[in-house]
């Protein structure tokens, strides 16, 4: 099938090749938290979202380094696992909401992203749907259904890999993809430029501006770098709009501990102080799924 094909394919469906890319963030340019983190074997969900936004990391038998790295010629970042000895498992993956892939049901999408592996030779994919809506569960107990599976051989050359799911009628309550690699006891795991798109070819990797990017981040995690620091003086009250509306109400943590937070819905942060010497109050408000 010819890339033409394929985009006659998508303008059937009535999908804009705007934002067709399904994955938020699948050149890892974004990233909130850190540029490299220590991912514990075991660790849930929650401890995964350690780096690049929108992308959970989780590894067995033996810690591993989860990192923004620079990419080579055109390609800014990459997203890079590093293994050691005893590492039974590395994976990776995206919980993508149910309002941003409920009309992929029911058709053919293509998953594509670009890949490296200094040691192993095989990567996994899986696609899974959520059992309720943006509800998967936990690694221990998940609660999602498999949609497909396959493998992927690669090389330590970076180098674009796709494959065709079938998305079943079912799955209009979010869909997670999810790469995985055996004992990556030794050397590095790269991926780059991940898409996930309606249609039966892979067509070229959607680049959206860094502000748009940012703002998709941070309807899910958003911290005062890259959001808002509220300075409260003699017990003011202090408010203060969300860049963005947030998936839901948001957890919010701070550095400072002299007064309340409150959260007004999903776009609004206030702070009541008790103490007049509190200010430029750092925050981190997070709604992953």
């Amino acid at each position: 099938m010819t890339q033409a094909v394929a985009l006659a394919q998508q303008a059937s469906t009535g999908v804009s090749q705007a934002l067709k890319n399904r994955i938020i963030n699948g050149n890892f340019y974004i990233a909130q938290r850190a540029t490299s983190a220590t991912i514990t074997a075991g660790s849930t969900i929650a401890a995964g979202y350690a780096t690049v936004d929108r992308f959970y990391g989780y590894c067995t038998g033996a810690n591993v380094t989860m990192a923004q790295v620079s990419g080579t010629g055109n390609n800014r970042n990459l997203l890079q696992f590093t293994g050691a000895a005893s590492v039974t498992a590395i994976g990776c993956g995206q919980r993508i909401e149910s309002l941003n892939s409920y009309d992929l049901a029911g058709q053919t999408v293509t998953l594509s992203a670009f890949i490296a592996n200094s040691l192993l030779t095989s990567v996994t994919w899986t696609a899974y749907y959520a059992n309720t809506t943006d509800a998967f569960g936990t690694l221990a107990s998940p609660t999602r259904t498999q949609i497909a599976t396959g493998t992927f051989t690669v090389t330590s050359t970076l180098t674009q890999y796709s494959a065709q799911i079938a998305i079943p009628l079912a799955a209009t309550t979010g869909i997670e993809i999810v790469f995985t690699v055996g004992a990556q006891i030794s050397g590095t795991w790269q991926l780059d430029r991940v898409q996930l798109e309606v249609g039966s070819f892979a067509t070229g990797f959607e680049y959206r501006q860094y502000q748009q990017e940012l703002a998709l981040c941070q309807r899910y995690y958003l911290n005062s770098v890259n959001g808002l620091s509220l300075v409260c003086n003699g017990g003011t009250y202090q408010s203060a709009q969300f860049p963005v509306s947030m998936r839901s109400a948001p957890a919010v943590t701070a550095t400072a501990t002299a007064g309340t937070f409150t959260v007004g819905g999903t776009n609004v942060l206030g702070f009541f102080g008790s103490n007049a010497t509190t200010s430029n109050t750092v925050y981190v408000a997070t709604i992953e799924l």
